[in-house]
């Protein structure tokens, strides 16, 4: 009887330790193009909207896109991953892009205006963003995000 309370002590500190370990986690991996092309040094973030039953659904998700737009998302800066739900989305150049120089240079002589940063991403995918994303209970290898910034519409 003594082993028997002791294993379900066990069994129950157990399952209340899996279940108070936050919220759940799954992988989210994608690819961001800026005017069909593969997008380089795009920080991509996932932040969970709460609703009337979960309204602090847990910490956002961030991944920074390589060469070939490629990312994968991390999870509080440890774990692979977004929490399961909608997030909005918001997607923006690591640190700017910028614009080309008719002459070539890209710093700005002493005592001149300091070169503007360009960002080519629009800002409804960043600071505007409406855009979201559901990440399903098994997570996904397509949250690709194909964005066209209004400077090619022009073209």
């Amino acid at each position: 009887m003594r082993r028997l309370v002791t294993t379900c002590i066990l069994c129950a500190c157990t399952a209340a330790v899996g279940c108070g370990g936050g919220p759940e986690i799954a992988p989210v991996t994608g690819v961001v193009k800026l005017n069909n092309k593969p997008y380089k040094d795009a920080v991509v973030s996932f932040q969970p909207i709460g609703d009337k039953g979960n309204p602090n659904p847990g910490r956002g998700s961030v991944a920074l896109t390589d060469e070939n737009g490629r990312f994968t998302l991390v999870y509080d800066n440890v774990k692979p991953g977004a929490v399961i739900g909608k997030h909005q989305v918001r997607i923006f150049t690591k640190f700017g892009v910028e614009p080309p120089s008719p002459e070539g240079g890209g710093e700005s002589a002493p005592g001149e205006a300091p070169i503007r940063i360009f960002e080519p991403i629009p800002p409804e995918w960043n600071e505007l963003s409406n855009k979201t994303f559901d990440v399903p209970r098994g997570g996904t290898k397509e949250a690709n995000f194909d964005i066209s910034s209004k400077a090619s519409k022009k073209n």
